[in-house]
């Protein structure tokens, strides 16, 4: 195997945005926002920036705006769009160019404008492909994995849509203790279980919003790292996978399972040195766009065997007091998702958890945070972007 990325690179600083709707400032505003705090947080100016990478899907064509707003003159900044992994990519390719010795600091910043556009997260246009899959929503989509999941693990309707509800209800706990979450409400099970249908059996909090936000990080060498902070946080582990459509093309496809976490995680694991994931990461923020999704990763990422998540969501494993904590800022489902922002709006949680730093009350702050992983996943079932992303402590 070539040299991964393993402790290469360190985070001295990062950003967040409040996430929600909003409506009195630009991405641009945004963009102001997340990165100022990040260069407050590093200790650094505009001007120390290098190198520049700008994650968005919908909001900007190419990295100008980034220039304009952040006054980065004359400098190379790439903007990336990969689905729901763009702000991670962004991050991912900002590491390697540090990693290659290319620049001494940069920045990745990941920012959406949505609410403005009417944006609601259903299907858009795309090239023709094979004509064989039906033309559906999201929700359509993932529901088809949880009634396949029900199905293959004999849970009944009730039993399966209880699980999913109590991973929304833990969502909006954590969400609502967070001061930068879009949705910070606390919900009841009698609530996730008699809410509107969305698409059976997936109800209105079972699935995300869309929402508006930014996200920075500011990247250099460990040893930059040390003159300036000692709460430095390392990049352990990247890796993304990049699915084929090969589950949309054929007739034996299980929906239980998404090839594309396991091939991204398989990566992430063997640079971070990771062999048992449930014993080893401390924290994770996931990709719950819907309460499904955030079920199957558990199993995907080794954190939940084959088939017994459910015992795990009911023991409350992954709970802020559980042993393996999962989205304790809120997740996709109440802290929002911004579509180019939210993969560094998740290294921003296991940033600020790892430093003992969590934004909210005490009660936000885990006890155990040497290591953390983040992951996202943009796509449907069949056919996905996925990237996972671990980070640590320095040694």
């Amino acid at each position: 195997m070539t040299e991964g990325i393993r402790d290469r690179v360190a985070i001295v600083g990062m950003g967040c945005t409040k996430f929600g709707e909003r409506w009195d400032v630009s991405g641009l505003d945004m963009m102001v926002e997340a990165c100022y705090e990040a260069y407050e947080d590093a200790g650094l100016e505009a001007k120390d920036i290098q190198a520049a990478w700008l994650g968005t899907v919908a909001s900007f064509n190419t990295g100008q705006p980034a220039a304009e707003a952040l006054k980065l003159d004359y400098i190379p900044i790439t903007r990336v769009e990969n689905a729901c992994a763009t702000a991670t990519d962004a991050f991912r390719n900002a590491c390697y160019a540090v990693a290659a010795g290319i620049y001494d600091i940069v920045l990745a910043v990941g920012v959406e404008k949505l609410k403005d556009t009417g944006f609601a997260g259903l299907a858009t246009g795309v090239a023709s492909g094979s004509g064989v899959e039906p033309p559906s929503p999201p929700p359509v989509q993932f529901a088809l994995a949880a009634t396949s999941y029900f199905h293959t693990y004999g849970l009944s309707y009730d039993e399966g849509k209880r699980v999913l509800a109590q991973i929304a209800v833990k969502n909006h706990h954590n969400g609502a203790l967070h001061p930068k979450a879009h949705l910070r409400r606390e919900i009841t099970l009698e609530q996730v279980l008699n809410a509107p249908m969305i698409a059976w059996p997936l109800g209105l909090f079972d699935c995300c919003g869309v929402s508006d936000g930014a996200s920075a990080a500011i990247i250099t060498t460990p040893e930059n790292a040390r003159k300036m902070r000692d709460d430095y946080v390392l990049v352990k582990g990247l890796g993304i996978a990049v699915g084929g459509r090969q589950g949309l093309l054929r007739d034996d496809y299980d929906f239980v399972h998404f090839p594309e976490n396991i091939a991204a995680a398989r990566v992430a694991y063997e640079e971070a040195g990771i062999t048992n994931p449930r014993q080893e990461i401390d924290l994770a923020v996931v990709h719950d766009c819907f309460t499904i999704t955030e079920l199957i990763i558990y199993e995907d990422m080794g954190f939940s065997s084959r088939g017994k998540a459910k015992e795990d969501v009911e023991s409350g494993a992954f709970s802020l007091e559980g042993d393996l904590p999962v989205n304790p800022d809120g997740g996709l489902k109440c802290f929002g998702h911004p579509i180019g922002a939210s993969g560094l709006r998740m290294i921003y949680e296991v940033y600020k958890q790892i430093q003992g730093k969590a934004p909210g009350p005490p009660e936000r702050q885990l006890k155990k945070t040497d290591i953390g992983l983040t992951h996202n996943l943009g796509g449907r079932p069949g056919s996905f972007t996925c990237s996972v992303a671990i980070f640590g402590r320095r040694d």
